[in-house]
Parts: C-alpha cells; structure tokens; sequence
C-alpha cells in the first residue's frame, strides 16, 4: 500500500507547499511486494516440515529406547535406565539426561511448528486476498461511514484484484519477482493509485466529526494499570502499545474512540484545536471525565454527507 502523500498550503508563508507524508504502509505488506517475501513464505512452509520430521526422529527414538528398558509385572510397570536389555548394547548410550533433552527437543519441534505453520497460513491468507489486517480495518470503516451518512457509493478494495489466483500470481511470478515497483501496484480495474489514499482522508475527517469533547474532572497520573480508578479500570486497561496520557482537573479532551471504561483522545491544548501543533494523545479512564455541554463545536460534515441513519 502506498504511503498518503498529500500537498497542504502553508499558513505562514503565502502559497509555499509543503509535502506531508503519512506512511500507514505495514510490514508485511511492504515485504509482500519486495523480492524478500517469495523466499520468507518458502521459509515458513519448511520450516514446519523440517520440525515435523524431526519429532517423528525423536518420538521413534524414545519408543525404541523405552521398549528396551521397560518390565512388566503383575501390577507394576518398571523402566530402567541404566542400560538397554538388549545383546549388543545400543551404540548411542541412552541414559536419563538423554531421555530428558529429547523430550525437550520435541517440545521446541512441536512448539515451532505451530508457531510458524500459523505464520504460514496468515501469510498465505495475506496473499490470497491481497490485504492486511490494517487494510482490512480500513475497509470495514470504510463500509461503516457509506452506512452511517447514507451515502450512494461502494467502496472498492483497489489491490483485490477479484481473483484469489491473480493475487497469487502477483507475487509467486515465474521470474521470482513479484509484481510491483515498491511505488505503484497493479490495481483493481475502475480504481487508481491513490483510491485507498482518498478513502483514508474521508475517514480522518469523519474521524473529526464524530470525536466528543471531554472536560477533566480527577486528576490521572498516566499509570497503565491505576489501581485508585476502580477495579474494572484497572483489569480492562487496553492491552496495546500506545500511551497513557497524564489529567489534571479542567483539562479538555477531543475522544475519538473508547472502550467501556477507556478513552482515547487528544488533549486540547489551547482554547480551540489546531492541526500540526504538537500533540498529546494517549488512553486515559473515563471516570476521570465528564462529557462537555458544548459538544457541537465540532467541525461540520464534509460536503456532500448526511449525518442521518
């Protein structure tokens, strides 16, 4: 997926341009058009082979060197492992320490072979339908805000070529490189380069419409796991990488999406909000805040939209 490479006027110098670039690109999808992704794909389709045969090797050796250790009585079962009761001994010796790292071994085989068999089939799932988990959540918002306003237009996947089988052959190719410049992707037939670009600043500024204006009623340290904000707070805190933001009383917030006792917004530094300043966003409980009366400043709907179910 290309990065969003949009031309804004600067405010303080007359008509200069000045060339904003937001890259949402995602790893994988960015390995999936490079040479690198053929061979990380066959590497995750042996890799689950080679561990497979090897826990085979290691569960035949334990059931062979078991049998020959194992007695049978009336209602007890021994199993010694000083030695094999076999003429001639095993080559290998086959003592306890070796039973224990074999056992081991075949852990890490099986461990990996799930591990990276599951990386395999997201991979292959990934190629088949030609998009990743942020571009499938950028489609299903897309399908939400036509929903939402009521709108007369389907979005369009562009890099779903329609086919499972086209999208395959996009990056398994008889030269062994796959299709694509690392700039432009073969796109779907009535879609452009930039069709998913286009989407995204719709939904930035539907983002923008829908966000609610917090005021700050308790202070917030910024802690992940607040113990003094009630125990569901403390066991729902968001299992996600992004930051806590610190509160103090009569600060405003602009929440643009939550969970049941979490928000996450942007803290309003001046009176009004302005785009490019420096900004301070990040989770915070929603206890600590109450939602304003004036919650209707928000900016108006792009044109053209309805705002009605």
């Amino acid at each position: 997926m290309p990065c969003l490479l949009v031309l804004a006027l600067s405010l303080g110098d007359g008509n200069r341009k000045i060339l904003r670039i937001a890259c949402i690109s995602s790893t994988v999808k960015s390995a999936k058009h490079t040479r690198h992704h053929v061979p990380i794909t066959a590497e995750s389709a042996t890799v689950p082979l080679g561990c497979i045969h090897a826990a085979f090797i290691f569960v035949m050796t334990m059931y062979t060197q078991l049998y020959n250790r194992l007695s049978f009585g009336w209602n007890t079962v021994k199993i010694d492992m000083s030695a094999a009761r076999r003429d001639p001994l095993p080559i290998v010796p086959f003592g306890l320490a070796a039973f224990a790292a074999t056992l081991f071994a075949l852990g890490l085989a099986l461990g990996t072979t799930i591990a990276v068999g599951m990386l395999f089939f997201i991979q292959i799932k990934i190629i088949l339908r030609n998009k990743t988990s942020i571009e499938s959540w950028i489609e299903e918002k897309a399908k939400d805000r036509i929903q939402y306003y009521q709108l007369d237009e389907v979005f369009i996947f562009p890099y779903d070529m329609g086919s499972k089988w086209k999208n395959f052959k996009q990056v398994f190719t008889w030269s062994g490189v796959p299709e694509g410049d690392g700039l432009e992707w073969p796109v779907r037939e009535g879609c452009h380069q930039y069709s998913l670009t286009v989407e995204q600043l719709k939904q930035k500024a539907d983002k923008r419409v829908r966000s609610v204006r917090y005021k700050v009623i308790e202070d917030y340290s910024g802690a992940c796991c607040p113990l003094n904000r009630g125990v569901r707070t403390f066991l729902t805190s968001p299992c996600t990488e992004e930051p806590r933001i610190q509160l103090q009383r009569g600060e405003l917030i602009l929440a643009t999406r939550g969970l049941r006792y979490w928000l996450y917004g942007d803290k309003i530094l001046d009176d009004s909000f302005i785009e490019g300043t420096s900004r301070i966003r990040g989770w915070f409980p929603r206890n600590c805040v109450e939602k304003c009366p004036c919650d209707g400043e928000s900016e108006p709907a792009p044109e053209g939209e309805k705002k009605t179910r």
